[in-house]
């Protein structure tokens, strides 16, 4: 088991420079100060039609240093440890903070070991790249032996591995390692003139024991699930109607309309559309919006996030009551409220904000036949892309990949090529009935929030009652 002197070694750094460090952060004056370190190894190998096109492999490996006066923030970075090097970091951190105005009071967080979410059977740096072609080359020959229609096979593997040290002015250290590793695939098929594609993704925290036999079974199935149904789809007439959304992937959906709007961040500012509604109901009864960083292996789990607080499970809406947002120290301090494990960056040389882990509803008491039964007229969401969101005022547009007519309470037609046009608090308020079927979708999802992180979401199937349907 990997130990806090582990974790120092790797850096080259002593506690008693540590708390040098910070001490440097808050000379100017501040409210609090914080160190972050990492080293993270990176690897990607891609192939196409049978033949590796490219591959990598690179280190990152630096500190960032954070001083907090008020809402006032002042960052650096250094990429070279050296002492001397770091203390000029703590110092342009400090010089940028003073500026800062009235304090906010930052509270120490719970001490308490969090469990292993990312347990690594083998070290992805353990591996040679050329045990990865066999397993990429056995993944391509399944995916083109289930359908005469492929032309075209695309297959990237990535992983990295990442330790990280983070200490702060109240003497909280805290280290982990975290890995992940991810295979994304897109898959063309051509027929009679038309072209259609699949893309599929897998990505979880965990070593290299995720290249399996069972993985490229259930990747190469899936690959040309649903593909008949792809050619044969039409594009529907527009309107308003009921939209059922199918169950995982349709998640991206609360992520984005929702999700966001519930970042403390945007709401400490105003410029949420859920800024005045804390306590109030949000959507019916009975439903519940998380955001989780407590699930093993998941894209999106945090043992601690980027701040050195322990992961956990927040409700955003419970029993459709909003209940939380989601907290950095920043927001927790100037909301007064103990912070939720959300602050995150992309790696040292970025500032922690207010970001989602995985994201998802918890599942209702009605059965997806029954839901889809109650629909005299609508559509079936199976999978969303392209979704546009205004912070603000909650609109947003989702372009729908795949899904099907309902009529008279039946799947008919498979439909592709539509938008669906709504506002989040309105969509929420008009949920009508939640499934017992969530499914957490297990993709590469990734937020661009002002940085990228890894993120994932989930969905029961659940019926909203009206929203706009963009086709013919």
């Amino acid at each position: 088991m990997n130990t806090y002197s582990h974790y120092l070694d790797i850096f080259k750094v002593t506690e008693q420079q540590l708390q040098s460090l910070v001490g440097t952060a808050l000379s100017r004056g501040g409210d609090f100060a914080d160190l972050y370190f990492e080293h993270t190894t990176f690897f990607n190998l891609i192939l196409r039609d049978g033949n590796v096109s490219s591959g990598g492999f690179h280190t990152d490996y630096g500190v960032g240093i954070r001083v907090l006066k008020g809402e006032k923030t002042g960052y650096a970075y250094s990429e070279n440890l050296e002492m001397s090097e770091m203390i000029k970091a703590a110092e342009a951190a400090s010089a940028i903070a003073q500026a800062g105005g009235s304090s906010l009071s930052y509270g120490r967080v719970s001490a308490r070991t969090t469990p292993d979410l990312y347990p690594m059977q083998q070290n992805w740096r353990d591996m040679q790249a050329s045990a990865f072609l066999p397993f990429l080359l056995d993944l391509e020959k399944k995916i083109t032996s289930k359908d005469s229609r492929i032309i075209k096979v695309m297959a990237r593997l990535s992983d990295s591995v990442s330790d990280v040290l983070m200490y702060n002015s109240f003497g909280e250290l805290t280290c982990e390692t975290r890995p992940m590793g991810s295979l994304s695939v897109t898959v063309v098929f051509q027929q009679d003139g038309k072209t259609e594609n699949r893309s599929i993704s897998r990505s979880f925290r965990m070593g290299a024991e995720l290249i399996s036999p069972a993985l490229i079974e259930e990747i190469a199935t899936e690959a040309v699930k649903g593909i008949d149904e792809r050619f044969e789809a039409i594009r529907p007439k527009g309107g308003q109607m009921s939209v059922v959304m199918g169950a995982g992937p349709s998640g991206v959906l609360l992520h984005e309309a929702m999700g966001h709007a519930f970042e403390a961040d945007f709401n400490r500012k105003g410029q949420s559309i859920f800024s005045e509604k804390m306590g109030t109901r949000v959507c019916p009864k009975g439903v519940n919006v998380v955001d989780d960083g407590t699930l093993t292996n998941n894209r999106g789990a945090c043992g601690y996030d980027d701040e050195g607080v322990p992961g956990q499970k927040t409700y955003m809406v419970t029993d459709g009551i909003l209940t939380s947002y989601l907290h950095d120290r920043i927001s927790a301090a100037w909301y007064g409220v103990a912070p939720t494990g959300n602050g995150r960056r992309e790696n040292f040389r970025y500032n922690p904000i207010p970001r989602m882990r995985a994201t998802y509803m918890e599942s209702g008491n009605a059965e997806p036949e029954g839901i889809i039964a109650s629909v005299s007229k609508g559509i079936y969401v199976e999978e969303l892309s392209n979704g546009q969101v205004k912070i603000g005022e909650g609109d947003f547009t989702f372009f729908v990949k795949s899904g099907y007519l309902i009529e008279n309470g039946r799947l008919t037609a498979p439909i592709k090529d539509i938008n669906i046009i709504g506002n989040g608090p309105q969509a929420l308020a008009d949920i009508v009935a939640v499934g017992n079927d969530l499914k957490i979708d297990n993709g590469t999802w990734t937020c661009g929030k002002e940085q990228s992180v890894a993120v994932s979401c989930g969905m029961p199937t659940i019926l909203v009652s009206s929203l706009t349907v963009g086709g013919e």
